[in-house]
């Protein structure tokens, strides 16, 4: 035997692709290992071509590839060449057997290949490409001098099986660019890259050339052409086209009803439904699956039901995925007993749920947090052996960590034989969510080390949960570390996580910080930013800030929304600019009722109640509208600031009546207001002692409201006891009982406040808005360098004032009497902002944390007529707008 060893020695053969893969060692099915080098073969029995052509052969039948090997190294040896079609199959047999490692050496060795054709090339492509090594095999065919429509078949069908759809439209181009065309086999697969990745013009440019090339009689190309209009939403064409057809089959009908169910519409598509079956194609399980699936999505529920009865009717059975349609659209409105009667039907009928059946019932429970009916489909999931499925694993995690049972998700975690992103994010979530941060980031620490690493959900999982349970600078610190230790890039849900956070804790400066640095790092604000952020912006102090927010949205296309405008309207009114939100409203098509109401609402606000009651008109003038609760409790206040009380109490009366409106707490401290502040004040009491309801503390300020104005301290002594009862440690009520027990004569009867609970009385502080910056005011703060000079302009102010406004007696007051050392924080913000004559604003903006006291407001009224500025002032109670010596509230606050 040792004579007949024959030792080769290695030769660089030329090929187009030399592997890096060692050459001496194979392996075939992953079990058989030989040294290509050292085959044992019998040379007189290759020399001939047709002989050597015929033993290759039997080796690619028998699956002997490795000998296969041997032998081309023997002809290399003799200096001999194999033919291209032999080499081909030897590298068809590797794709058949999946042998990659043999594939890699027939590589090595094209250079033994008579002659290197287009066909032996495309054919390692395709070998390549069916082994999964997209990428050797794209490097193959980049380096291919001459590719003729096999060759790019291959290519572009391997990148389809790799779902590279984009790279598969990029390859029709190149081919085109190159001349060669497609034909009725590779178009097709075109066709789907380009619905898949919405590539609507190179469908256009493929439609254009099947019309020049007469390929139009070609069904299966002309239907994927509609399929790729209807995926891109161009039904337009899709419509011209589909009515085009001199022919159309079951799939034609399919792709126009589904196209039109993606868009929503849904009405659309139930036309054709019909018009399919009036041209004698009986509706099959898929299309009836298509209609039934769209109407559960948009929450038509009860038609998709009816549907699924028809289709039974016609002696079609629902299969998994119509009843597992019918059970997501009624977990998606929230039905989850009717999702769940569904569900046992389906297992009556003999129809077993699949994993998508089974999470969708998870999922149902979780969203009401009912662990009892989850851990029902949890046992299920087990009978039918699905338990194990990643998807149910997932689902039952978030199921009990969502209903507080962290043991049970803990335990599924555990025992899930393969764990995904999904999997980690929804147990750290619900750590999380319970408030355990520490096991939380524990937990985070262990996925990092994982094979699903933490994605920028994960980082901002643990970013909200950190905010949410008050560790802020734990969020920070987790915040700057997403791209430096995750290599991820913080999304807009990662900034959107702070500054709700922030909001929560009731950090609006903060928030309002976080939101710049957004903007300053290029991240675009989304809808939900913008919904976040703005009520930290409902005061005069961020008028700006709304109009800055109000640009971004309309840069960014998201007013389109129509809540969106109505919130613009909204904190418009908040901020003192209700021209603005007038604007917004008129701009508004169509309006909703809550458009009106924001509107209503803001007229209200600024006393505005002409404007109130006339819009209240336009309202009614639209059959379509129908005034709701915070309608009426508007028209009321609007009635009581107009002075029209009998008005007031017929709406109060008859609109409850008329739109079956259900009176709560809030239109009787409306009613209250309006009695009040006519002065009918044995009326009011009256009128809350016969409440059917228990009054509450809104119902009794109001109440206490309407005594301190009108000085009927007696009243506003039974008022301020009944506030007590409902709020014993309301400090300010404590205050306010004490000076009416003191002018009444009854000193000695008013609740003793300890120094302790006097030292709590609220400080009055004051923020106005100058030159884009906010300034805080605090009655009693010396720390300023400049407050002589607003002391001294404030006396000399306060002599006008008082030669002016007369005053009308003795009044209780939220906020402790002034003196030298503290005059009240409104009055030195107003100051601040004119005691520079030079550069006096024509509308000043306050806000204050206590209600105005009547000097304050008569000193307010008084500047705003001296010096012919506008000024806007927010306390606790009341927007004061103070114009010509007059103020909005009508001295009534």
């Amino acid at each position: 035997m040792e004579k007949n060893l024959i030792i080769l020695h290695s030769k660089p053969w030329p090929s187009l692709l030399i592997p890096s893969h060692s050459a001496t060692q194979l392996e075939w099915q992953g079990s058989t290992r030989v040294l290509a080098n050292s085959n044992s073969v019998s040379m007189t029995n290759l020399s001939h071509p047709k002989l050597i052509d015929t033993q290759l052969n039997e080796l690619c039948v028998n699956g002997h590839l490795s000998e296969a090997v041997g032998i081309l190294d023997s002809l290399a040896q003799q200096g001999s060449k194999v033919r291209p079609i032999t080499f081909i199959n030897l590298l068809q047999a590797c794709i058949d057997r999946d042998c990659i490692w043999v594939g890699r050496e027939l590589h090595a060795r094209v250079g033994l290949v008579r002659k290197v054709n287009p066909f032996v090339e495309t054919k390692l492509v395709s070998m390549y490409a069916k082994c999964g090594l997209l990428e050797e095999a794209r490097k193959v065919f980049d380096e291919m001098h001459e590719r003729n429509l096999f060759t790019w078949s291959a290519m572009i069908g391997a990148c389809s099986r790799d779902l590279k759809w984009d790279e598969v439209v990029e390859l029709f181009y190149n081919m085109m660019q190159h001349g060669v065309l497609p034909d009725d086999f590779l178009l097709p697969k075109i066709l789907k890259a380009c619905g898949k990745c919405r590539a609507f013009e190179a469908g256009r440019l493929i439609h254009s050339m099947v019309i020049r090339r007469g390929r139009c009689s070609s069904l299966r190309v002309i239907n994927s052409i509609l399929a790729v209009y209807a995926k891109c939403g161009e039904m337009t064409y899709a419509e011209k086209l589909f009515r085009r057809m001199e022919e159309r089959n079951y799939v034609s009908w399919n792709v126009i009803i589904t196209g039109y169910c993606q868009k929503g519409e849904i009405e659309e598509a139930r036309k054709y439904f019909d018009a399919m079956q009036g041209e004698g194609i009986d509706p099959g399980l898929v299309t009836w699956n298509i209609l039934i699936a769209s109407y559960s999505q948009c929450g038509q529920s009860e038609i998709a039901i009816d549907l699924m009865r028809m289709m039974e009717s016609f002696g079609i059975t629902p299969d998994v995925y119509t009843w597992t349609s019918l059970i997501s659209g009624f977990t998606q409105k929230g039905r989850i007993n009717d999702a769940f009667d569904l569900l046992r039907e389906m297992f009556i009928v003999g129809v077993e749920p699949n994993s998508i059946t089974i999470a969708s019932a998870v999922s149902a429970c979780a969203s009401v947090k009912s662990l009892s009916m989850g851990s029902e489909v949890h046992s299920i999931a087990v009978k039918t052996s699905l338990v194990d499925d990643m998807l149910i694993g997932n689902s039952l995690i978030d199921m009990y960590a969502k209903g507080g049972n962290l043991e049970a998700a803990q335990r599924i975690f555990d025992v899930m034989l393969k764990r995904d992103v999904y999997s980690w994010n929804s147990i750290i979530g619900g750590y999380c969510q319970a408030g355990f941060c520490g096991k939380a980031h524990e937990l985070f620490m262990k996925m990092q080390e994982s094979d699903s690493p933490p994605n920028v959900v994960t980082w901002n999982v643990m970013i909200t949960g950190f905010m949410q349970n008050g560790a802020e600078d734990e969020a920070l610190d987790l915040f700057q570390r997403i791209e430096k230790d995750g290599n991820i890039k913080p999304n807009v849900a990662s900034w959107n996580s702070l500054i709700s956070g922030f909001l929560q804790s009731r950090q609006k400066e903060k928030a309002l910080q976080i939101f710049r640095r957004m903007q300053f790092s290029n991240m675009a604000p989304n809808l939900v930013t913008v919904l976040t952020i703005l009520p930290a912006c409902a005061n005069l102090v961020a008028a700006k800030k709304v109009k800055e927010i109000h640009c971004c949205a309309i840069r960014r296309n998201l007013v389109s929304e129509l809540y969106v405008s109505n919130t613009f309207i909204d904190n418009y009114a908040k901020s003192g600019n209700i021209m603005y939100s007038r604007k917004v409203f008129d701009g508004l098509s169509p309006k909703d009722i809550i458009s009106w109401n924001s509107l209503l609402s803001g007229y209200v606000l600024h006393g505005s109640s002409e404007s109130a009651l006339d819009l209240f008109d336009q309202m009614n003038k639209d059959d379509r509208l129908h005034p709701n609760r915070v309608t009426l409790a508007s028209i009321i206040s609007a009635y009581s600031h107009a002075g029209m009380v009998d008005e007031g109490k017929h709406a109060f009366s008859n609109m409850s009546e008329d739109f079956k409106i259900i009176l709560d707490l809030e239109h009787y401290s409306a009613m209250v207001y309006l009695l009040g502040r006519s002065g009918k004040l044995a009326e009011a009491q009256e009128f809350i002692l016969n409440m059917p309801i228990e009054p509450n503390i809104s119902v009794w300020t109001a109440f206490l409201t309407a005594c301190r104005i009108h000085r009927n301290f007696g009243m506003a002594i039974f008022a301020g006891e009944r506030l007590l009862e409902l709020d014993p440690e309301n400090i300010i009520t404590q205050h306010l009982l004490s000076q009416a027990y003191s002018l009444c004569g009854k000193y000695w009867e008013a609740p003793k406040m300890t120094k302790l609970e006097k030292e709590k009385i609220p400080v009055g502080q004051s923020w106005i808005e100058m030159n884009n910056m906010v300034h805080t005011f605090v009655v009693g703060d010396q720390s300023k360098p400049y407050l002589d000079k607003l002391h001294s302009w404030l006396k000399r102010v306060h002599v006008n004032v008082k030669a002016h406004i007369s005053d009308n007696g003795l009044c209780i007051e939220e906020e402790e009497k002034e003196d030298i050392n503290s005059v009240h924080s409104e009055k030195l913000a107003i100051a601040f902002a004119l005691i520079d004559s030079h550069h006096r604003p024509q509308i000043l903006r306050i806000v204050k944390n206590l209600r105005v006291c009547k000097d304050c407001h008569d000193t307010a009224k008084y500047i705003s007529l001296a010096y012919g500025c506008e000024i806007y002032l927010s306390d606790s109670n009341c927007l004061h707008h103070f114009k010509d010596g007059h103020c909005s509230c009508r001295d009534y606050w």
